[in-house]
């Protein structure tokens, strides 16, 4: 009897066409529900130089988040030296988020039609580019230029932002996805944590305003400096992806033919997609307001510490070093257990009471307690932020994830221009502690959005769906080579 005949006719081998028969007799094995679609098994392989591409992409990130908040931090200093009112010093920062919604559709089409490669370079030009422009700024009456060079910054930012999840998908094994998009983003947060503590250092609040004009221009150059430095390595370095794919789900993506894959459609399949479009809306609930915290901390420690600029910094990164190694225990935990839904919704209601405790705590007298607080809410609430983008992956798949993770993006940066804008002016009437309640109310929206989230992995149902063809194939080889059942069942455990 020949290894088919086997497979067909025995309760002990798996049965053709994807459709698995139950292993007895043994209480490791369960049974294996049938699959839908075989698919053609591929050559996969994980190379090194992946961190290699990772570590580019997270200096980018960061160079560029350092630049979105060098002017919020010390917006008092800023506000005196180009003699402007809060609302053009929170616009600054509010440009990113701006920017973000008008340019994300046009970079999303770059993303699936060009390439990471050549998101990446364009947006580390602009990135320089902004820098430098931003280096003759350094006068009372360049605000506008200032301004522009901002914007330019802030377009940079949109080549950033969706690029995590696709990064991790294009080099990173089934089991290290999670980590390495996790990874991704603490690129970002580094750098916003480096925009928390360097600018207060470098630009101390002095009176004299040809000194304090030395000061930003130095910080200028030196921001310059690293973009131009991290460009070339762009530029030098970066591949667009691996010769082979590093999983099974990424073979199926890359076989999909350029002519059958629309992205006005993709696009229509996603806003279709109810679980994501919660998904949409909750993210951008909690980023909005972490945009917002980040933006505004200044204006609320100084409000209630006057003078304390620099805590006020250092209290920023606090906020992003928890988050960044929440965000890494996040990524690990899911790497581990692939418990979207309930990871993404436990760290959501934690982000809830975090930002509720740090509300009603800001205003005690008593920095250690801020800092104390801070740093809770930020290992939720920054360590929120890639969940969000693998969750939506598996949502999608096989829909592009830079398309997916754009939208994310698109939503947290309209919440963070409606929630700082709302937020400053709520402070400015009512003080801290309305504007942080205010905050939280939406918070409490997103945690039930997210409950309502139908949790469809599909990435996960393609490999588990590839491994178990796997074993089949594997197990009828071994029969035909002559081994027996139990043996077979000795070897590999199902």
């Amino acid at each position: 009897m020949s290894a088919q005949d086997l497979a067909r006719g025995s309760d002990w081998y798996p049965a053709p066409l994807g459709e698995y028969t139950q292993l007895p007799q043994d209480d490791s094995c369960s049974t294996l529900e049938p699959s839908e679609q075989i698919f053609p098994l591929m050559e996969t392989k994980l190379y090194k130089r992946r961190w290699v591409m990772l570590f580019i992409f997270s200096l980018y990130s960061m160079s560029n988040a350092f630049m979105w908040l060098q002017y919020g931090i010390i917006n008092d200093i800023f506000m005196r030296f180009y003699s402007i009112d809060t609302l053009a010093i929170d616009w600054l920062s509010m440009i990113y988020f701006l920017t973000y919604i008008p340019f994300i559709l046009p970079v999303m089409w770059l993303l699936d039609n060009r390439g990471i490669r050549d998101v990446l370079v364009v947006g580390s030009a602009l990135n320089c580019i902004g820098a430098w422009i931003k280096t003759s700024t350094a006068d009372p009456n360049m605000f506008a230029m200032t301004f522009f060079g901002q914007f330019v910054c802030s377009v940079a930012t949109v080549h950033i932002l969706g690029i995590p999840s696709r990064l991790a998908s294009l080099w990173f094994g089934q089991q290290e996805v999670s980590t390495a998009c996790s990874i991704g983003v603490l690129g970002n947060q580094l750098g916003i944590a480096i925009g928390f503590l360097v600018p207060p250092i470098l630009v101390p609040n002095v009176d004299d305003v040809s000194e304090l004009a030395n000061h930003i221009r130095i910080m200028f150059y030196i921001s310059a400096g690293v973009a131009t430095l991290i460009f070339v390595l762009v530029v030098i370095v970066f591949q667009e992806k691996p010769e082979l794919p590093p999983t099974q789900a990424e073979a199926q993506a890359r076989n999909i033919p350029p002519e059958e894959y629309s992205y006005t459609a993709s696009i229509l399949r996603l806003l279709s997609n109810k679980s994501f479009m919660l998904l949409v809306v909750s993210y951008g609930l909690n980023v909005g307001c972490f945009y917002a915290v980040s933006t505004l901390l200044n204006r609320m420690i100084i409000e209630h510490y006057p003078g304390e600029e620099v805590n006020a910094g250092r209290i920023g990164l606090t906020i992003v070093i928890a988050g960044m190694v929440g965000s890494l225990i996040c990524g690990i935990w899911l790497d581990k257990t692939k418990t979207y839904k309930q990871t993404t919704l436990v760290v959501y209601l934690f982000s809830l009471i975090g930002m509720l405790v740090y509300a009603f705590t800001l205003n005690l007298g008593h920095l250690w307690v801020v800092f104390v607080t801070a740093g809770v809410l930020g290992f939720f609430m920054t360590g929120y932020l890639p969940l969000g983008f693998e969750f939506a992956v598996e949502l999608t798949y096989p829909e592009s994830e830079g398309t997916s993770s754009g939208l994310l993006n698109c939503s947290a940066q309209i919440f963070g221009i409606i929630f700082t804008i709302c937020q400053g002016k709520i402070i400015d009437k009512w003080g801290t502690l309305a504007g942080n309640i205010f905050l939280s109310v939406f918070l409490l929206i997103g945690s039930v959005l997210t409950g309502f989230i139908k949790a469809d992995l599909r990435r996960q149902k393609v490999n588990h769906q590839i491994d178990v063809q796997t074993v089949s194939e594997k197990t009828a080889a071994d029969v035909e080579g002559g081994t027996s059942p139990p043996e077979i069942l000795k070897e590999r455990k199902l």
